[in-house]
């Protein structure tokens, strides 16, 4: 409809210019013989970063104030969260969109093309099938095909009807029917069309097999017209990199990990350095690309140092570590979102929402299983122990200890002197000699007494 509405404009400017006494345009007219194209390849899984590389080239091609924007696809689908970025995003530019479906438009692909103003299909190629389904390829439950159904509706009813005169009656089509659009996610027989079919039922204006034919086929072969090419510059490449939810997902559990070994390491080494990375991996592109507020950068670090508080300064673990933990997990998935959808129209929006706050949850749980089970595996190697600090006195011989494990024996009962600060792991003093010791509960500082309950690994654990 943007391309039928371009066209009136373009008749009406002629024969306003025509009245006035310009019926010949000469070169010296404002308007230019010259249409634009502005293309954008999109060969790849729908993804947060694919959304974020088409609207920032749609952006693009609005600010160089192109007559028409070709999306070269070539998908078999992906994140429906994604897919419905580009679509509202087609939907809400002035410029006509052209979709020339360059083999397959599958999926979210079938989507995207449904909601742009013309489809152009090459030879061998497909659109449909877009049922959804999980990771696995299994298809979820009907209350996410119903929501399907009702997207690929209002896309297509989004371009409006056309109206044919057929002797004296009047007849109103859909220029994409609706129906056929929901039947493409249907569970039982799901739709797909090849280039004919779709012609024949309104779904592809033509064939093409180049950029060219496709430009040819919308304005005509004798038209001038120049191609601008959508270029990723070196920097948005390495940001749209980042913005993959599987390296966002590796982020999250490299932030976590690290955390979760430096408290178990107290001390600037390895796993520090290595949260830190994370952190600047994974907030910097999404900073960046606008996702990340000011304010959940403020209380990221709040929840961080919320915990630190819990760990070394307030005995036990309550609320101060609950909040830290909260704080710190609602910030890393709000990082991800767009705030200006949630928030949009005044009201909160809580579908953009669940994918992020689900990589979040699944990458921290993941994360701790791992670092419980690893933490006993790495500590203890040659390699690991040279980037970090040590968490026991082994000697690297089997069955080796610091002290005697009769000597331990005999101090279980006994009290001793807290030798440096056990938060929660130190040293104690008993009679003259210091033991590595770890506190069961709380912390205590140096010059405290404690009470030694047991010992267990050549380390005296203890109470007040």
């Amino acid at each position: 409809m943007k391309h039928f509405t371009r066209i009136l404009i373009s008749v009406a400017i002629a024969i306003i210019a025509s009245f006035a006494g310009y019926g010949n345009l000469s070169a010296h007219t404002t308007f230019s013989d010259t249409i634009s194209f502005y293309i954008i390849k999109l060969h790849k899984e729908i993804d947060a970063s694919s959304a974020r590389m088409f609207t920032d080239a749609l952006r693009e091609a609005e600010k160089q104030n192109a007559d028409y924007c070709i999306l070269n696809l070539n998908t078999y689908g992906g994140a429906l969260d994604a897919a419905d970025s580009i679509r509202s995003a087609i939907i809400r530019t002035p410029i006509p969109v052209i979709s020339f479906i360059n083999i397959q438009a599958a999926s979210a692909g079938a989507l995207i093309s449904i909601a742009c103003d013309s489809i152009y299909m090459s030879n061998g190629s497909s659109i449909g099938a877009a049922t959804v389904v999980d990771g696995n390829g299994n298809v979820l439950p009907d209350k996410y095909q119903s929501f399907m159904r009702a997207m690929m509706r209002a896309t297509a009813e989004s371009h409006g009807k056309k109206i044919f005169i057929n002797g004296n009656d009047t007849v109103e089509m859909w220029h994409r029917d609706p129906a056929i659009a929901e039947s493409m996610v249907s569970a039982d027989s799901v739709l797909s069309y090849t280039p004919s079919e779709a012609i024949a039922n309104s779904y592809c204006e033509g064939m093409a097999e180049s950029i060219e034919d496709v430009i040819q086929n919308t304005v005509g072969k004798n038209m001038e017209y120049t191609i601008t090419e959508h270029k990723i510059t070196a920097t948005n490449s390495i940001i749209y990199f980042f913005l993959n939810p599987v390296i966002q997902g590796l982020l999250l559990m490299l932030i976590m990990g690290g955390i979760y070994f430096e408290f178990q390491t107290p001390g600037i080494g390895f796993p520090l350095a290595a949260a830190v990375l994370g952190m600047i991996l994974y907030f910097v592109p999404l900073y960046l690309e606008g996702f990340v507020q000011n304010w959940e950068i403020i209380f990221f670090f709040i929840g961080i140092i919320l915990l630190l508080m819990e760990i070394f300064v307030i005995p036990g673990f309550g609320v101060a570590g609950i909040c830290g933990i909260l704080l710190i997990v609602i910030t890393l998935a709000f990082a991800m979102i767009d705030n200006d959808i949630v928030f949009e129209g005044g009201s909160i929006n809580f579908r953009p929402m669940v994918k992020p706050f689900a990589i979040v949850l699944v990458s921290s749980t993941t994360v701790l299983f791992l670092s419980i089970y690893l933490a006993n595996k790495l500590f203890p190697t040659k390699a690991f122990s040279h980037i970090a600090l040590k968490t026991d006195l082994s000697s690297g011989k089997e069955g080796f200890v610091g002290v005697e494990k009769e000597n331990l024996n005999s101090l279980t009962g006994k009290t001793g002197k807290v030798a440096t600060d056990m938060k929660p792991q130190g040293t104690v003093e008993i009679e003259g000699k210091r033991y590595p010791a770890q506190m069961i509960f709380g912390y205590a500082q140096k010059g405290e007494i404690v009470k030694i309950s047991h010992h267990e690994g050549g380390r005296l654990y203890c109470k007040k």
